[in-house]
């Protein structure tokens, strides 16, 4: 297809019935091919729907996204709620024809095995019986979405979006920043009968679901609707034992420096934890459009293959970053298959998190841009080890905050290990007690905040966060059930990426290519292994990453910064 700018790729809604049809049509052919390259064919032609569907599915998403007040892109992100689970029966159909296929050795031989393990997976996640939950899930997930968008903060004589009120929360003036921190609080106890509603529903859809496909529960659904195949639940208890024992005492140690620098009592408020710096958080030293430009900078000194790719990006459009009033809430990459590109969508707020979203959501674009993406977790390392590969050009972003980034990016990264696995850890509790009423899931954060983040003071002067009620912001516990522990995963091999990057720049880069040139060929722990890295359901790579790092920030030179 033409190099279109995002703004002039067409959408028109397609006729349901229709795609049904042809699939339906599709998979009878491949039933009846009378030889490999007969079943080829129509194996291509099927790619070619799919990527057709996904496409138009994926440009009525990002659109309602970018704003969700936007009437027909609502009216169409509805229609594709109730359209895509019926979609999957048919899929379904052509995933059994494909298993099923007398030239599944030829497929393999072609297209390598895993297409057919994930196809096994794929099948133990859906039944006809379950699209009416498909549907309202759907529906759910989107309510949320919209309330947090909606959501209008009044601050100081401004009005504010979730989004937009972020700097205030990390801002030096302790005063101004508690202020924050309640103002935020306040809209979501204001609304916590709406949040506590909609997770409850959508917990008693998915164990619904789980049991009528003949689980238990929804935690075994979950883990193959999230494609897992190559770990299951016993690694990801193992490694949650490992972050208990190596992180949370490092990431301690982080907290308790900070609080001596803040001149804080420990532990810390959930205001004074969001400050690093009695100075003041680490800043971009220009706006939203000179973030872009040295983003440019940093991709063409990188790689060749970096530098056509960003500057792919800009040329046509494919960054939605501006924090707007209707946007939906946090960041995200996707692919546009008709088209062949990713699609960043953001919402820059003065922060540091602008800089990482230029270097750890275009990470993602950059794989999807080289090549098809692996399993979750798997992607998530080509984002967050990204972020660290742009240190050299830290200046250009950050100018005299530039030392204070470097400490807090790396401290940060540490540190969110301990919440991202405490995220996983409370979803587990969840999916296997869905009868808990709203008042003791807010028990359960409550209590794992005490085990994981022991630096947090629990004294109710912030409303939602000190009530143990805070997990109610984190988007993906209500749209993407045990998404989370993917990035806890995935930084742990980020922060192996940075240890090497420490020693040789050269390797790392090297190392970063081999694992991300690979794309979706393989599982995750071989994709790892490929690349001359080690999993992080190996105790001694948490381990070792730890003593790494911990080394580093109580080495670094933190002279004449606040």
């Amino acid at each position: 297809m033409e190099a279109l700018k995002f703004r002039e790729m067409p959408y028109e809604r397609p006729d349901g019935d229709a795609l049904k049809t042809s699939m339906r049509t599709l998979t009878e052919k491949l039933r009846a091919a009378g030889s490999y390259e007969a079943a080829k064919a129509v194996f291509l032609e099927k790619e070619t729907l799919s990527k057709h569907i996904q496409t138009l599915a994926t440009l009525a998403q990002v659109r309602h996204t970018i704003d969700t007040r936007d009437k027909f892109y609502d009216e169409e992100n509805g229609f594709w709620n109730q359209l895509s689970p019926e979609l999957e029966e048919y899929s379904q159909e052509w995933t059994k024809a494909m298993l099923a296929s007398p030239y599944r050795a030829d497929f393999e031989k072609e297209y390598g095995t895993l297409m057919f393990l994930n196809a096994e997976i794929a099948l133990k996640t859906f039944s006809p019986e379950i699209i009416p939950e498909l549907q309202k899930e759907n529906d759910l997930t989107t309510e949320y979405d919209k309330l947090i968008a909606s959501a209008q903060i009044p601050f100081e004589g401004g009005v504010y979006t979730l989004s937009q009120l972020s700097p205030f929360k990390t801002g030096a003036d302790d005063a101004q920043r508690l202020a924050a921190w309640k103002a935020e609080g306040g809209w979501y106890k204001e609304h916590q009968s709406e949040l506590d509603r909609i997770y409850d529903e959508l917990v008693h859809l998915r164990d619904t679901m789980g049991k009528k496909l003949g689980y238990k529960g929804y935690t075994e659904l979950g883990y193959y609707r999230m494609g897992r195949n190559c770990y299951g639940k016993a690694d990801v208890e193992k490694f949650r034992a490992a972050v208990r024992k190596y992180l949370v005492p490092v990431a301690e140690s982080i907290y308790q420096e900070q609080a001596k620098r803040l001149g804080k009592t420990y532990p810390l408020s959930f205001a004074d934890a969001a400050l690093s710096f009695r100075s003041g958080n680490p800043r971009p030293c220009g706006d939203a459009e000179h973030i872009l430009a040295h983003g440019q900078k940093f991709y063409d000194e990188l790689s060749p293959e970096t530098s056509a790719f960003f500057r792919m990006m800009r040329e046509r459009e494919l960054l939605d970053i501006l924090s707007t009033e209707g946007k939906a809430a946090g960041g995200y990459c996707c692919t546009i298959p008709d088209y062949d590109v990713p699609f960043i969508f953001a919402n820059f707020n003065g922060t540091q998190h602008d800089v990482e979203v230029v270097t750890h959501e275009a990470g993602h674009a950059f794989e999807a841009y080289l090549n098809a993406w692996p399993s979750m977790e798997a992607c998530e390392v080509h984002s967050m080890s990204m972020e660290f590969m742009a240190w050299p050009w830290a200046e250009g972003f950050f100018g005299k905050d530039t030392r204070k980034y470097l400490y807090s990016h790396l401290a940060k990264a540490l540190t969110f290990i301990p919440y991202g696995t405490m995220v996983d850890h409370f979803q587990h509790v969840v999916y296997e007690k869905p009868d808990m009423t709203p008042a003791e899931r807010h028990g359960v954060w409550k209590e794992l905040l005490g085990v994981y983040m022991p630096w947090m003071k629990l004294d109710g002067d912030i409303p939602v966060y000190s009530e143990g009620e805070g997990w109610q912001r984190q988007l993906h516990i209500y749209q993407s059930p045990f998404y989370y522990i993917d990035y806890c995963l995935a930084q742990t091999v980020a922060l192996e990426i940075w240890a090497l990057l420490q020693k040789d720049r050269k390797e790392a880069w090297e190392r970063y290519m081999a694992y991300t040139r690979q794309g979706g060929s393989e599982v995750f722990t071989t994709l790892l292994k490929n690349a001359g890295l080690e999993s992080p359901f190996d105790e001694n790579c948490l381990r070792t990453v730890c003593e790494t790092a911990k080394s580093w920030l109580d080495n670094y030179d933190l002279t004449g910064i606040e």
